[in-house]
């Protein structure tokens, strides 16, 4: 019989009412599920070829009481990543497009199935993958797929969903010669699609070797990072991640494993243009991926935080940062810069910028105009200090902050808007005086993004002038209720999100699709702008039948919003 995770059994609240047809994936209770009568000949099977690794799934929160999770537990995103059935931003494995919501909470009396998939699939190699792929085609399922639960729009977790759950492909092989179609490629590192940043980083530290990341832990950087881009402080010297990918090893809506890379111009060839940054989730599962690596070297972290005791200081703080943010060009650096409203009516700016074979005492020198542009201003800097390491040691996060309700949205910012810094620093007031709890910036483009502008990939154009990529945050505790969420949600499309959409001077402005809102109106143009044709093209010739659809992402619009029933 099916093993069921934490000795959990699928309650009977997962039933549906309306009746699944030709043009909806199967659900459980409808039509065309597996039923309990089919047990031994369906799901018994898939057990057996996965090689007994069909699991049931539940929510976080039910998962948690079983596990008797610690709060620093459910807070880690490391801890978080070991539960198929949670999502780092657990709002996601809530379903609010029912009344009243289907919810399962931290603490909660009650507890829903919500928008968690029902089994998941632990694959520890391609072959379980395949097995899965091929089972939810003949069954009619609606698929999910997740290796850590790092997910700002929800795309890893469906209803009434198999989940193809990648967590435990954790393979990292090294070779200083990879060859491509006869044609070496230098070094690089092979990951499977489970494996975080943080023990990326680790494996290359032993090795000697960088390779471009973020600084998330639980970031998977063969999963959905790079099928968006993939940001990195490493962006202006050596590109997106995206750009650094040399090859896949993915299963594709067939059941076929196949190897995509550049050199492959048959299958291999279409889809590897797709997953450098066509959407994450789109395209098929992705087994394993390969990145270049380059000679660890060391950087220098430069940190300070920058207070304010009114919008109208804070503005001109973020017109000053735009004053400048065009001073670190010519070393190449990288720069996270976070502005939070605090509870005491103060905001604060976190400058954590990255410097590449700098010493601490040019690093100060780098940053002391802006520091000392704002200081003149009025507000007070605090925190300042340097570090100097490899960028193993420096980049990555120990852990990441999860089991919160949060949401993003989000625009690239192009380097044309700097240019007029007072209308950047008027953007943040606006943002600030109408209630944004966090805007997290980045600047990581420039330099060898835009550079990289001729490499055929899906990835977005708009990356290729953008200097920053900016982002408003929003979340709310647990005991919300449903009309607050959903005015949290509206806020942040219909106020936020345009306030930074206004600011690019751009009619046709573009989001990096991994951190952005999934409600996004006009999600075509934002996500994949002129690539989309294209796109439809890749996804017609090898997922016909739209196995994987997610939010927003290629060929979605002729689903309903869960991705169950065709429109």
């Amino acid at each position: 019989m099916v093993f069921l995770l934490y000795g959990l059994t699928i309650v009977a609240e997962l039933t549906l009412a309306h009746a699944a047809t030709s043009q909806c994936r199967s659900q459980p209770g409808g039509p065309g599920y597996p039923q309990q009568a089919d047990w031994e000949s369906d799901w018994d099977k898939l057990n057996a070829e996965v090689g007994g690794r069909l699991l049931a799934v539940t929510p976080s929160a039910k998962a948690c009481v079983t596990l008797q999770c610690t709060e620093a537990q459910w807070l880690g995103g490391l801890y978080r990543e070991t539960i198929p059935g949670a999502m780092n931003s657990y709002n996601w494995e809530q379903d609010y497009s029912v009344k009243p919501p289907a919810m399962c909470l931290q603490n909660g009396t009650t507890c829903s199935q919500g928008m968690v998939p029902v089994y998941a699939v632990n694959a520890t190699t391609a072959a379980h993958i395949q097995a899965g792929v091929k089972f939810a085609s003949a069954h009619n399922l609606r698929v999910a797929i997740k290796a850590s639960g790092h997910d700002y729009l929800g795309r890893s977790t469906a209803k009434g969903s198999l989940l193809l759950w990648t967590q435990y492909l954790q393979n990292i092989t090294f070779t200083d010669s990879f060859v491509v179609g006869g044609v070496d490629q230098g070094g690089a590192v092979t990951v499977g699609s489970g494996v975080g940043l943080k023990a990326i980083y680790a494996a290359t530290k032993a090795e000697g070797k960088i390779f471009v990341g973020g600084t998330a832990a639980t970031v998977a950087a063969g999963g959905g990072y790079t099928q968006g881009a993939g940001h990195s402080a490493f962006g202006p010297i050596y590109g997106l991640a995206a750009d650094n990918v040399l090859e896949y090893q993915v299963v594709i809506a067939s059941g076929e494993l196949i190897t995509a890379n550049s050199r492959d111009l048959t299958a291999g060839g279409a889809v590897f243009w797709a997953l450098r940054g066509g959407g994450a989730g789109s395209w098929g599962v992705i087994i394993s991926a390969t990145f270049r690596t380059f000679p660890a070297f060391p950087i220098t972290l430069h940190q300070a935080t920058v207070t304010t005791n009114s919008s109208v200081l804070t503005a001109a703080v973020m017109s000053a940062h735009a004053k400048h943010i065009f001073d670190w060009d010519g070393v190449r650096a990288g720069q996270y810069f976070y502005l939070a409203n605090n509870a005491d009516g103060t905001s604060s700016l976190a400058l954590s910028t990255v410097f590449s074979n700098l010493t601490g005492a040019d690093v100060e020198a780098q940053m002391a105009p802006l520091l000392a542009d704002v200081t003149a201003l009025g507000a007070t800097v605090s925190g300042e200090g340097t570090i100097t390491a490899l960028p193993n040691d420096i980049l990555g996060f120990a852990d990441d902050s999860s089991g919160v309700n949060l949401i993003l949205g989000s625009r690239l910012i192009p380097a044309t808007a700097y240019l007029d810094p007072t209308k950047v620093g008027a953007a943040y007031k606006t943002l600030i005086d109408g209630g944004a709890q966090r805007v997290l910036g980045h600047m990581l483009g420039g330099g060898k993004v835009a550079e990289n502008a001729n490499i055929s990939s899906a990835v977005l154009p708009k990356w290729r002038t953008a200097k920053t990529h900016v982002i408003v945050a929003t979340n709310w505790d647990d005991d919300a209720t449903a009309a607050d969420v959903e005015s949290a949600k509206q806020k942040l499309t219909n106020e936020y999100v345009p306030t930074l959409a206004k600011l690019t001077g751009e009619s046709d402005s573009g989001s990096y699709s991994n951190e952005a809102d999934a409600r996004e109106p006009d999600w075509k143009t934002t996500f994949y702008g002129t690539n989309y044709p294209r796109l439809l093209t890749v996804k017609a010739a090898y997922d016909p039948n739209d196995l994987f659809i997610v939010t927003a992402g290629v060929g979605s619009d002729r689903w309903d919003a869960l991705g169950i029933c065709r429109v």
